[in-house]
């Protein structure tokens, strides 16, 4: 973990009206005015922010508690690459400023939050977890960065991931594995694990993490936090280091279904200069995730998805449908297209290639190989998946003729250990393919939100997968808030304390 002081990331802008309406309507979710718990760092994104408008607490309170937790338990997790902690005390000392002069930047003020270190951050060091990056100072903001630090949002630093997003475990990583702070010995799924490790563990108050096959809605899912993949091209990725450019995507992991809504608001919106970005009319997510779920028509997408499913994420998944049935019109089976001609393998060496052939052996041995072989794709495959995934997405909403969104397990499985990933993604030996769930939806370029649903009997988390059409996220969004609300998987903490022990890894770790 390195501490940074460099300024840059904030950029100041005029505060919104519209803004503050939606933390107002947010807030008003939230905590009562006298209810504020003495650890503020259990408050979700939107009490804090609803607790900061309110002058209940200030963006400096919030950010030493933060940086408190972050002290004692990311030496057991590993989640920062890097704390912006003289960064995140000057912008929440500049936002109190602001507040008691009457301004309010957008709903985000003063809520301290983290973003992937894939994401570039203006004068903060944005490394992917790799050693090829690990001097690499952007100069510019990603698109998102500086939506958020609009919005008011303080930023506390980088988390560490899967290097380059090239994997599901966050243990491949030149900063050493992302633990999972339910089970330290586990990892906590990937690409984004430190996002969703440092959610779930109260570090931050949210984050942003990238999804290209699952990399926000798997570590969602083992961590018992909510992670939404948005609409493919509804927000943008300018300025996030790719892994396929044709299927990546960005999106909040927070605590709670209406903080992720919050997040969208700020993030979602169209950008002239990303290639990937679509342009949408403006929604109001926080209103659309309060709507009635009750006429709801709920597909069940089994086949293949709940092939060889463990028997204890089989148990709470279908606990949660029982709910959901509960909660809407009806459920019924439904079937959706196959993803098997889509195979965009070529489009991870392009932009790589350069760097690769400059410094290969500062990569990490497992996206070495996988580098290795995209630089054997062949020009004819890659177009004939790009025509597969085009149409794909032309006619993915003809799925939803019937229902008007899906249910599915997020992940069939439950994760394994730091070292059996370790071991799995080094080793040279031919390996049986890996069951999942969550990367046709990239391909199929819909949103779908992870929220926990359960744990198995050895207190491992479970997450329910709520997908729906292409710019559906409102009736997602609704459908997952309204099974929040009906259970409360999402309320649970892991228990870390100070003295809680980080198992010993077979290797050394770097």
């Amino acid at each position: 973990m390195h501490t940074l002081t460099r300024r840059g990331f904030g950029r100041v802008v005029a505060g919104s009206a519209a803004g503050a309406t939606l933390a107002r309507r947010a807030g008003a979710q939230a905590r009562t005015a006298t209810s504020l718990p003495s650890d503020v760092t259990t408050l979700t994104l939107t009490e804090a922010a609803d607790a900061v408008r309110t002058k209940r607490v200030s963006p400096t309170e919030l950010v030493k508690a933060c940086l408190s937790r972050v002290d004692v338990y990311n030496p057991k997790l590993n989640a920062f690459i890097t704390v912006t902690r003289d960064l995140a005390l000057k912008q929440a000392a500049a936002l109190e400023a602001e507040l008691a002069a009457g301004k309010t930047r957008g709903p985000l003020h003063g809520v301290p939050i983290a973003l992937k270190d894939n994401i570039d951050t203006a004068g903060v060091r944005t490394t992917a977890a790799s050693a090829v990056f690990d001097d690499r100072v952007p100069t510019e903001d990603a698109e998102v960065a500086r939506r958020l630090a609009a919005a008011g949002a303080i930023l506390l630093g980088k988390l560490n991931l899967h290097e380059f997003a090239n994997g599901g475990t966050s243990a491949t990583s030149y900063y050493g594995p992302v633990r999972n702070p339910w089970a330290l010995d586990r990892n906590p799924g990937g690409s984004s694990g430190g996002s969703a490790a440092a959610v779930s563990a109260g570090l931050c108050y949210g984050a942003l993490g990238t999804d290209t096959g699952g990399s926000i809605r798997t570590p969602s899912s083992y961590c018992s936090v909510v992670g939404l993949k948005p609409t493919y091209g509804l927000v943008p990725i300018r300025g996030i280091i790719p892994l396929v450019v044709s299927l990546d995507h960005c999106g909040p992991i927070t605590r709670s279904v209406a903080d992720a809504a919050l997040m969208l608001q700020v993030l979602a919106g169209y950008d002239r200069l990303d290639i990937a970005s679509v342009e949408h009319p403006a929604e109001n997510y926080v209103q659309a995730m309060a709507a009635p779920v009750k006429t709801l028509r709920v597909g069940i997408a089994r086949v293949p998805f709940f092939d060889l499913v463990d028997t204890d994420v089989a148990k709470a998944v279908d606990a949660a449908i029982g709910v959901i049935t509960r909660l809407t019109a009806n459920t019924i089976d439904v079937v959706l297209p196959t993803t098997r001609e889509v195979n965009l393998g070529g489009e991870m060496y392009a932009w790589h290639e350069a760097l690769f052939a400059q410094m290969s052996g500062r990569y990490q041995l497992p996206t070495r190989r996988n580098l290795q072989g995209g630089a054997n794709a062949k020009a004819s495959e890659y177009i004939r998946g790009r025509w597969a995934l085009e149409l794909v997405r032309r006619t993915i909403d003809d799925s939803f003729k019937d229902v008007d969104v899906v249910v599915l397990p997020t992940r069939r499985h439950t994760p394994r250990t730091v070292d059996a990933a370790l071991e799995r993604e080094e080793t040279d030996k031919p390996r049986n393919p890996e069951l999942e769930n969550t990367g046709q939806f990239n391909i199929y370029g819909i949103p779908a939100v992870s929220v926990p649903c359960g744990f198995t009997d050895a207190g491992l988390p479970v997450g329910l997968m709520i997908a729906g059409p292409r710019f559906s996220e409102g009736r997602v969004l609704a459908l997952a808030r309204a099974f929040e609300q009906a259970t409360d998987w999402h309320s649970r903490r892991p228990a870390l304390a100070p003295d809680t022990p980080v198992p010993p890894l077979k290797r050394v770790e770097p």
